[in-house]
This record gives C-alpha cells, structure tokens and sequence, in this order.
C-alpha cells in the first residue's frame, strides 16, 4: 500500500461499497456547510462537496489518501431532491419523481494529504422512475424507509421496482460512491485494487 485510505464519510452504504475493492481503509466523518451556492449547478456542487470532504480531514490525516464523495440529485426542471429525513417528504419526493428522468450527480475526490495534489470526477447517472401510485409509494417508504437517502429510495433493494430503466456507466454511483472512477483514479496513482487486493489475502 502506498499510503493508507481514507473513506471521508459516515455512510454505510459508501463504506460498504468501498469494501468491494479488497483494500484496508478507515473511516472518519467531515465536518463542512453543504449548502449549496446560489446558482450553482449540481455538478458543480457535488465536485466541490467531495473536495470540501477530503480537505476537511487533510490535518488529522496528513499521510492518508483520502477519498471524498457527495451526491446531488436533480429532477428535470432542476430542482434537487436532498435526504428527505422523514415519511412526509420521502412520499413528496417520489411523487415528484413518478414519470420523470431524476440525474444524480456523484462527485468524487482523491486527494494526497502529504502533498495536496488530487483528482477529482463527477459521474452521472439517470433513474428513469415510472409511472407510480400513492399507494406503491407508500408501500415501498413503509419497507425500505430510505429516509436517509438522496431521491428517497436504495435501489439496491426494493427501491429496483420505482424505475423502469437506468442510464450510466456506474449503478454504484447511484448507492453514493462511483467506484469504477475511484479503482482509475487509484491505479493512476500506483495502487491497482486488483493486485493490492490479492497480496493482502496472501
């Protein structure tokens, strides 16, 4: 290992994700404004989030690679769905979002603590919802409760039936962590996933 991960999150369904890679990392959680500014686009907001993230603990950790990821999510007028907290406002989210094409902007950020160079992406990717009922949506919040989750739903689980199609290179990224930019971003700097992971089994 060049130099040990740092998953710049409390989420458990980012580390989660981030566990896939076979590579040994820590977790921490930053502490930083996530309001957006005014007029600025979601994928702006979303890059400048995760760098904001992986900076946050760049002190603490300055001999860690830190990885920094936020999401934005947008309905076609632009607006954005944020973590809806609650039943009330889970169930207006996804009446928003029935019949529409919903863009989550996934912003990423690698970031040396030991020198500050990074990399950063943003990776998009599409929920096409269809057509639901009040009583389907009411159905799947009473399930799953993603009351936790941008857009309202966790599609690796039942949230799959809201959609009647995905557009993206990385259904990863919809979960909150674009892991096929992170393995690239990771071995431009050296470190192969593939073959790190294979000598810590070893």
């Amino acid at each position: 290992m060049p130099q040990p991960l740092l998953l710049a999150s409390s989420s458990p369904y980012r580390r989660e994700l981030l566990m896939r890679l076979g590579l040994p990392f820590e977790t921490a959680s930053p502490d930083i404004d996530e309001a957006p500014r005014e007029g600025e686009a979601a994928d702006t907001l979303a890059v400048r989030l995760a760098r904001e993230k992986a900076s946050a603990l760049a002190a603490a950790y300055p001999d860690h690679w830190i990885i920094g990821s936020d999401q934005v999510a947008s309905l076609e007028d632009g607006r954005h769905l944020s973590k809806p907290g609650n039943m009330d406002r889970a169930i207006d989210q996804l009446c928003r979002s029935s019949g529409q094409a919903v863009t989550f902007f996934t912003g990423l950020c690698l970031l040396n603590a030991a020198n500050g160079e990074q990399q950063t992406h943003c990776e998009v990717f599409t929920a096409h919802f269809r057509d639901l009922s009040r009583e389907e949506i009411k159905y799947y919040l009473a399930i799953e409760q993603p009351f936790d989750c941008a857009g309202s739903f966790k599609m690796e689980g039942l949230g799959i039936a809201l959609f009647h199609s995905l557009e993206g290179r990385d259904p990863n990224s919809l979960v909150g962590l674009p892991l096929i930019a992170l393995n690239a971003m990771l071995c431009n700097w050296g470190l192969n996933p593939l073959l790190a992971s294979s000598l810590e089994r070893r």
